[in-house]
């Protein structure tokens, strides 16, 4: 009898711990270049970075590092310009290869050499340059509702919807545009209706800066009149995982055509009919089972 009520015991605590790690997690930083980027830890074993978009923070993968954390150490950053990282002026601190520096210096504040690369939105833009750039440090790539680069890009060159899908980008890319923002307009895009969530997504945006935000647009995003890019392609020659949900309004489902032609090993592609662009809060079990699924299919 007693062994059942402590089974129970734990059950409990282990379904409040799954629904939410916003307290369980270890805070830490690295630094890149005086840069100091924020992140969150838990969970021992093979390194995995997790990489948000636009407008998040670390605790995006909050349903992921629950459900991975038991076999892996899952390691959530903040973006440069976010949340608890550093905030530096100047729009060229936000072009890519400072961006892929930041993943960098998580990965070796860590003591590891490489590490499975996660991301969504803006950090799945940063995680398919990370492998193409730095591939030394990439086991496996796992990449939530952004299209590979040269998918994205053939279809904002000839695709109207894509090109519609995209007002919003030209917007951000306004000068002042970050002054139509406010924390509590953003975090209803992520807080999903639950109040604790939103109340955490708040706080978060109240210590971003907005105009950081937008500066990932300003500096990486296409720019009118829209053209396809005829340079080589870097392959990526690690496992690929890809989710997309299907109800995404900013990036069309057509851009993942022809993703095999640009990796150089195994791509699982799984499309959600159900879920918009923030896949893995719409699908969080699907997409956190997949994703463990996957990663320990090699498994010794």
């Amino acid at each position: 009898m007693r062994s059942i009520s402590l089974c129970a015991v734990f059950l409990c605590v282990f379904s409040a711990f799954a629904d939410d790690v916003f307290d369980a997690v270890k805070h830490d930083y690295a630094d890149n270049n005086g840069v100091k980027i924020h992140y969150a830890t838990l969970g021992e074993g093979p390194l995995v970075v997790m990489i948000h978009g636009f407008p998040d923070f670390w605790y995006s993968w909050r349903n992921q590092m629950a459900a991975l954390s038991d076999s892996y150490k899952c390691v959530a950053l903040d973006l440069r310009g976010y949340n608890m990282s550093d905030k530096p002026k100047g729009d060229e601190n936000y072009a890519v290869p400072n961006l892929l520096g930041d993943v960098a210096a998580v990965i070796k504040a860590n003591g590891a050499e490489k590490a499975i690369v996660v991301g969504h939105d803006w950090g799945g833009a940063i995680a398919w340059q990370f492998a193409m750039h730095m591939p030394n440090m990439v086991e496996r790539l796992v990449i939530c509702n952004l299209p590979h680069p040269k998918g994205f890009g053939r279809e904002l060159a000839t695709n109207p919807e894509q090109q519609k899908n995209s007002a919003y980008a030209r917007g951000f890319q306004k000068p002042g545009a970050e002054t139509t923002l406010t924390a509590e307009g953003l975090a209803s895009f992520v807080g999903k209706g639950d109040a604790t969530v939103t109340a955490r997504y708040i706080e978060a945006f109240k210590n971003s800066d907005f105009s950081a935000m937008l500066a990932y647009y300003r500096v990486n995003y296409p720019r009118e009149p829209y053209t396809q890019s005829d340079a080589p392609v870097i392959k990526v020659n690690v496992p690929v995982l890809m989710f997309h949900g299907l109800k995404d309004t900013a990036l069309g489902a057509k851009a993942l055509n022809d993703t095999w032609e640009w990796l150089g090993s195994d791509l699982t592609l799984v499309t959600i009919p159900n879920a918009d662009h923030w896949v893995h809060h719409d699908a969080p079990d699907l997409v956190s089972k997949t994703m463990k699924f996957w990663l320990g299919r090699d498994a010794k």
